[in-house]
């Protein structure tokens, strides 16, 4: 066999037909085989300057772990990927690889870059299946270091710390440990036993997962303190959902699509055992553009409803969202009105949503965002008839942490305000992942998490 595959396309992921993924929950992407994971490795060219290394926000060694699959040695490609990423299969699954890392791939000038994401999750999925060898616990050094929030942020800032020696806690304020991994992204993109046995190998590690804790309510950060804490990281997310503030935005049927996920996610709404039932929708219109609102529609199908709609005030083109989740919706029958913004939400006399009216929109000059400003048509309104909506605008940080705790500046939109460490205003407090940016990329808070451990670990050696 060649040494180098020249093929310009990349291998095709193996996937559950539409008309069948979109009535269950299973993962749609099925995963690589050995031999299609081989071969896919064989594109790489071992680029000696790497750019697709200097796109990973956690800086994985990209050609030295594919140069061992390229080989057969899975083993030592997990092994190089850990050594810089503590959560593969998750990254690997979610990260928007199409605009970091395989987006500076050469392979990727005259064709289509490597598929650095699905060699990842294949190692990943690989070393779950025939290894999954729990951690050793490293000789601890004594010092107690509280972690708030157990999402992608607050899994590595503590795996890296208990690697370093330190007694870490973890305070999550739901009854599962996961954050945004269980509660926002569903089953078919992250199946929830993966981030299960990545929560596994933390204890595995020496690190206490607390659940029920709501810090800010069970107990602030100054009592963490008092309690012998000498460090702690915020890395409790943005789960604050925003609204459009028009009429009918109280009406029964319409959600935040934090609160549609969690109930679809998180307490399994889906099954008929489910102690948190969601409502059975008819059609849906879910309003947004980004990967939450691709999820929250793709689950509304899966829920049953005949027709789901999104409603995105710009074009296609200008969608936050992932161009895989935007193909996959399509795939499954979701019905896309762009240019088209919300006016008002429609209610019977017993407030329940009936329809949802909008007006059409045309782009024009590019506002501070660089997309183009959306600008309302004069007389285009019509109204979609719809017994639910859904609201995907994006979250900020929840003010709870910021309240309870004197000396924690935020900026205008509640992101807790760190330095080039992740120190916060506050002595000893350090933050990173969407509490910091406000709702950003698994992959960026995960980057921030390990940032975060090694300040904390410089602080302490002071």
């Amino acid at each position: 066999m060649a040494k180098f595959n020249m093929d310009p396309k990349k291998c095709p992921m193996p996937e559950q037909e539409p008309a069948v993924r979109a009535r269950n929950f299973l993962e749609v992407a099925q995963g690589y085989t050995d031999e299609m994971a081989i071969n896919e490795a064989k594109r790489c060219l071992n680029c000696k300057k790497a750019p697709c290394v200097e796109g990973c926000p956690v800086n994985v060694r990209i050609p030295e772990f594919i140069a061992k699959v390229a080989e057969g040695d899975f083993m030592a490609a997990y092994e190089i990927i850990t050594s810089t990423n503590a959560l593969p299969a998750l990254s690997g699954r979610v990260c928007p690889q199409e605009s970091q890392c395989e987006a500076r791939c050469s392979r990727g000038v005259k064709g289509e870059p490597v598929a650095i994401g699905r060699l990842e999750r294949f190692v990943a999925d690989w070393y779950m299946k025939n290894v999954n060898k729990m951690p050793e616990k490293k000789e601890s050094n004594g010092i107690k270091v509280a972690v708030v929030g157990s999402g992608p942020a607050g899994l590595t800032c503590a795996s890296d710390l208990a690697e370093k020696g330190y007694a870490v806690t973890v305070f999550e304020a739901l009854h599962t440990a996961g954050g945004v991994l269980v509660y926002g992204i569903p089953e078919f993109r992250l199946p929830k036993a993966i981030v299960a046995n990545e929560v596994d190998k933390l204890a595995a590690k020496g690190v206490e997962v607390m659940t029920n804790m709501v810090i800010g309510k069970v107990l602030t950060i100054d009592e963490l303190f008092e309690m012998g804490y000498k460090a702690v990281f915020v890395g409790s997310g943005a789960g604050l959902p925003m609204f459009m503030k028009i009429e009918g935005e109280a009406l029964k049927g319409v959600f935040s699509a934090n609160e549609y996920l969690t109930r679809t996610n998180l307490m399994k709404a889906y099954l008929e055992e489910s102690d948190t039932p969601i409502i059975q929708s008819k059609a849906v219109a879910v309003v947004g553009g980004g990967n939450v609102a691709m999820d929250s529609a793709r689950c509304a199908i899966r829920l049953g409803a005949e027709h789901v709609y999104i409603v995105y005030r710009r074009g296609e083109a200008e969608m936050p969202a992932r161009a895989e989740e935007v193909h996959h919706a399509k795939e499954e029958g979701i019905e896309f009105k762009t240019l088209c913004n919300p006016t008002k939400i429609i209610g019977d006399e017993n407030g329940r949503v009936v329809g949802i009216e909008c007006i059409r929109m045309e782009l024009g000059e590019p506002d501070a965002s660089g997309r183009r400003r959306p600008i309302e048509v004069p007389g285009s309104e019509f109204v979609l008839d719809v017994d639910t909506v859904i609201m995907a605008l994006g979250t900020n940080p929840n003010p709870l942490i910021r309240s309870t705790t004197p000396g924690l500046e935020t900026n205008r939109k509640g992101g807790l305000i760190v330095d080039e460490n992740e120190m916060t205003t506050r002595d000893g407090v350090f933050a990173g992942g969407d509490a910091v940016t406000g709702a950003a990329t698994v992959i960026l808070a995960m980057g921030a998490g390990k940032k975060g451990a090694a300040a904390i670990d410089a602080y302490l050696k002071k």
